[in-house]
């Protein structure tokens, strides 16, 4: 098949014409760095206008399957020459096997080849087939292609890191012509039977190393019952399993199934887990099957599950990976301020502590919009919402369970805490120093110059948050943004930017991104209010948020038994404790390791 050198066609019009065609789903990455990276809260949602900056088009859909083979022949390997060779090669093979396919070169050397395909295939024959490719190819990429939920590549016309775009090596109407009459699915067959010796080499090296998930398979912790353990949440998201464990995608489905019927889940949660791509993993695993047939599939794999585990109730299963423990509450107060406190009225303190976030909303006008200022308003709302959690001004959850609730490290969070006391006229006081199992406790306080202008403001409505788990992904701005419009619906951007005092250029991005997840939308008058049909918690379960928060928490845990573990052998009363001088092991921790945990705060938002 000839092809044109180079392409007459605009980027503009290559990527119009090619990109919604090629996309495994209609969601584009954009680089706001130049091109090093392109995050997922930076997706948006995919149109025939060309982006102004790196874009890449997502590889696959919702239900785990792919549109095209995307084969990245990347010039920093080996060298310009060894790419072309290896593009000339794989072209010869194309041809040789009766498919059709779309090229495009990089302003550096690279090259793209493009693969359209009539009926979709799933994650893992996409995958296999492209690495067995890799085993030909020395230059050619295969991780877009081994990664579900990130797999993304730039298309024709996509602008490119070093500057130009990305320029078609033929011309447009033979590339539209070649993208909306894609290969058959016997072409498939027969590149896959050519492959059947590279893609039975690949899984037997796959069986032979070691099993390493893109998200952290992080150890189970205490969370809300109807929670899956950490490794069948990862398959579900991912569609990666270890083939030691499974022989097969039918195998590990079939124990995703199980799982979630063992955590009481419903099939109505699976199902709308699967169809919104929550869980493209497993969705790629019916895609073998007719679209008509999936969810009867899915029904069928249920009833069994159902059935298997009514007659194998036990809860000494060795294999059962479902966690039972039941989320902990927080302990009551510190003995020390139970008699200024605890048998207060409990009405009479959440009064207080509701003015004391006006005041924390006249004071954060001083906090510039730096990384710095805007990490110690969430350590403040923290710390607002452990108040109200216990119903009291005193607060004695300590620098780990404050680290859990902001997505902070337990030392920034001592820091901006040691800042944040040392105001003059401060928000919150230290009234004891940790001592034993016990972490710092702190007073809310109202400061008198802000006093009055507190109490004649009318109170805040709803719940005080520190930051939810989606917006570790999304961003502070977005947290604060969403936040104000969640307080105060149909504002305007002029009346977002006063109300958080976030910057208009830092506003206008945060909306940016929210509109792009469907958390907010603006009406007919430009007025911007929260999409509440949009889930926040199975937005992070998406984002696979949850798992950094598990395993934060996890990390925080051992630091807990190796404290009481120290105290246990160096300490006899409570009375003893302690001083940086003495034989404590203070090169692992920069204060005793807190006691409580706030992790309700990450795992109990509203769904």
């Amino acid at each position: 098949m000839s092809r044109n050198p180079t392409s007459s066609c605009s980027p503009a019009e290559a990527w119009a014409a090619l990109a919604p065609v090629l996309a495994g789903q209609p969601r584009v990455r954009l680089s706001k760095d130049a091109g090093r990276s392109y995050p997922q809260k930076h997706e948006r949602n995919l149109t025939d206008v060309l982006p102004s900056v790196p874009a890449a088009v997502r590889i696959f859909g919702k239900d785990g399957t792919c549109a095209a083979i995307f084969l990245d022949f990347d010039s920093g390997v080996a060298g310009q020459d060894w790419v072309q060779a290896d593009v000339r090669a794989v072209q010869t093979w194309l041809h040789s096997v009766g498919a059709r396919w779309i090229e495009d070169y990089s302003p550096n050397g690279g090259r793209h080849v493009y693969i359209p395909l009539a009926q979709r295939v799933t994650f893992s024959e996409a995958r296999d087939l492209v690495e067995a490719l890799g085993t030909r190819y020395r230059t050619l990429d295969k991780t877009p292609h081994q990664n579900l939920l990130h797999g993304c590549m730039r298309t024709p016309g996509s602008a490119h890191k070093r500057g130009g775009h990305q320029q078609l090596a033929m011309s447009l109407s033979m590339a539209y012509d070649i993208a909306r009459r894609p290969n058959s699915s016997a072409v498939w067959t027969a590149m896959t039977k050519d492959l059947a010796a590279e893609i039975r080499a690949v899984r037997a090296l796959r069986q032979e190393g070691s099993f390493t998930p893109s998200i952290p398979n992080a150890p189970a912790i205490d969370q809300p019952a109807g929670r899956m353990s950490r490794s069948m949440q990862v398959l579900a998201q991912t569609g990666l399993y270890d083939i030691n464990q499974y022989a097969s995608d039918s195998n590990a489905r079939q124990a995703v199934i199980l799982s979630a019927a063992a955590a009481g889940l419903e099939l109505v949660d699976v199902e709308r887990r699967m169809l919104q791509g929550t869980w493209p993993g497993l969705a790629s695993f019916y895609a073998r099957y007719a679209a008509r047939h999936r969810l009867p599939s899915l029904r069928r794999d249920w009833m069994n599950a159902l059935s298997y585990l009514s007659k194998n109730k036990t809860d000494n299963d060795p294999n059962n990976n479902v966690r039972r423990s039941p989320t902990s509450q927080p302990p009551p107060q510190a003995a020390a301020v139970k008699g200024s406190s605890s048998n207060s009225n409990p009405d009479a303190e959440h009064r207080f502590i509701r003015t004391w976030r006006n005041a924390l909303r006249i004071r954060e006008v001083n906090y510039q919009e730096s990384r710095e200022g805007m990490a110690r308003r969430m350590v403040l709302r923290a710390l607002g919402e452990a108040a109200h959690m216990t119903a009291s001004r005193f607060i004695e959850f300590g620098v780990r369970s404050i680290a859990v609730a902001t997505g902070l490290d337990h030392t920034t969070v001592g820091l901006h805490l040691r800042e944040l006391r040392a105001e003059k006229d401060p928000l919150v006081t230290l009234v004891e120093e940790a001592r034993g199992t016990k972490g710092d406790l702190y007073m809310l306080t109202v400061p008198e110059e802000l006093r009055a202008a507190a109490e004649d403001v009318r109170w805040q409505k709803g719940k005080l948050h520190a930051l939810r788990p989606v917006f570790r992904e999304l961003g502070l701005p977005a947290a604060f943004v969403y936040e104000a419009l969640e307080q105060s619906p149909a504002m305007p951007t002029s009346e977002i930017v006063r109300f958080t005092r976030l910057s208009r250029s830092a506003v206008h991005e945060a909306l940016e991104v929210l509109t792009a997840w469907n958390l907010v939308a603006r009406d007919a008058g430009r007025a911007w209010s929260v999409v509440t049909a949009t889930s926040l918690r199975q937005l992070a379960e998406q984002f696979g948020v949850l798992e950094a928060v598990a395993a934060q928490v996890q990390r925080y845990r051992q630091d807990r038994i190796i404290w009481r573990e120290w105290l246990a052998k160096n300490v006899t009363t409570v009375a003893e404790l302690l001083s940086p001088g003495e034989d404590y092991p203070w090169e692992l921790f920069d204060a005793p390791p807190d006691e409580w945990s706030l992790s309700d705060m990450a795992f109990r938002q509203p769904a």
